[in-house]
């Protein structure tokens, strides 16, 4: 087994790189733009899915961008693997993804960084093991994704694995007596979040005092949701969902004065750059994520500095998620002795003989990474709690 340290790589060439760099201008470009990054010489071409425009985007832009800075640090180093780039939009909508993908595939991709949010990825990874393209994805997190696939991994958690820790977590460290879960119906991440929470919690004896449920277009008013949980003397409110409803469900529970603890999952990263939404209403908020933004750490202080320094705000998990899929991808490369010039069928035997093989060390996860032959990832999470507007360890 292998181990890779992803060492500090302050290369001056790439922090100028922009966001989609088929620019040579050093300045940042905007998705409408070409997405194909280019490297210098014969290299491997990644492609992926993703939602560059639409409500979603906050979550594409964060991978695209991360992913982008990991090749543009790899092709400046000038060693044997080599990157080419190329993200394509799917607007989060399963088959327009299936449109995207197709489009890669006529591009030539060798190997993918699949499709970004769950749904649109469960749709192209029935591609990817169709057409033996090996997948490993950095955000889409629902077990559909990887099952029956030989060929599809994943860098994130799996839902059901969200959710067992953090009850897990809520137990051992005490953070409430009572606790009331608020999750999203017609969403398989809420959804197999929330299960998994649940049977957990009835396991450790933990005290789930009642849950409610919303779903798409009924997203807006949460006052029914938040009085069941006062009534029920509830300490800790769980959500398992994305920052946009969370967001809501801070702000209304404090306008009815209602203050229990929130304890919420890796779709609430991003919240504190949410357009609109104060920030000081997340004060409090705890929640389990692969990626501290504020450790210090060489290798994240100095992703930290060149995502800032290109695209002006802070990056989130998906954003360094992706960052650690390259260079995976270059360990994976690398131990097997692949070629640019090999076929996607043929990296893709490779790297299903290779990942479950190496252990790899990032930006994400409390530890070393390692990969299982069903392809779910197996990496620690770290407990985090906003604080004065940043995210901070609670350990």
């Amino acid at each position: 087994m292998k181990k890779l340290r992803i060492l500090s790589l302050a290369m001056a060439a790439a922090m100028s790189v922009s966001l989609l760099a088929g620019c040579s201008n050093g300045t940042a470009t905007t998705p409408e733009d070409d997405t194909t990054s280019t490297a210098t010489g014969t290299a491997f071409k990644i492609g992926g899915t993703a939602p560059l425009t639409g409500d979603a985007s906050i979550y594409g832009l964060a991978v695209q961008r991360g992913a982008q800075i990991a090749v543009d640090e790899i092709n400046a180093e000038g060693g044997s693997i080599q990157f080419e780039l190329k993200y394509e939009d799917d607007v989060n909508d399963p088959e327009k993804a299936v449109n995207a993908y197709n489009t890669l595939k006529d591009w030539g991709m060798q190997l993918s960084l699949g499709s970004v949010t769950t749904k649109p990825c469960e749709s192209t990874s029935v591609y990817n093991f169709e057409d033996r393209i090996f997948a490993l994805t950095p955000s889409a997190s629902s077990t559909a994704v990887v099952e029956g696939k030989d060929n599809v991994y994943q860098m994130c958690f799996t839902d059901p694995n969200q959710g067992l820790a953090s009850a897990d977590y809520i137990n051992s460290q005490g953070l409430g007596e009572k606790v009331f879960i608020i999750w999203k119906n017609d969403d398989v991440y809420s959804t197999g979040i929330k299960d998994t929470f649940m049977a957990e919690a009835e396991k450790l004896g933990l005290e789930v005092v009642g849950d409610a449920t919303f779903a798409t277009g009924n997203d807006q008013d949460f006052s029914v949701q938040l009085n069941q949980a006062k009534e029920a003397g509830a300490d800790l409110l769980f959500l398992p969902m994305y920052y946009q409803p969370a967001s809501l469900i801070l702000a209304q529970a404090d306008a009815m004065g209602y203050e229990p603890k929130f304890f919420g999952v890796d779709g609430m990263d991003g919240i504190l750059t949410m357009e609109g939404f104060d920030a000081s209403l997340a004060e409090g908020v705890m929640l389990l994520t692969p990626f501290n933004a504020d450790a210090t750490d060489d290798a994240t202080v100095n992703f930290v500095t060149k995502y800032k320094e290109l695209y002006g705000e802070v990056p989130n998990q998906f954003a360094a998620d992706a960052y650690d899929c390259v260079y995976a991808y270059k360990l994976a490369l690398e131990t097997a002795g692949c070629t640019p010039d090999m076929t996607a069928e043929e990296l893709c035997d490779k790297m299903i003989e290779t990942f479950p093989t190496i252990t790899f060390t990032g930006l994400t996860g409390d530890g070393d990474i390692t990969w299982q032959t069903d392809g779910k990832v197996s990496k620690a999470p770290k407990g985090m709690v906003i604080q004065n507007g940043a995210y901070v360890g609670m350990e």
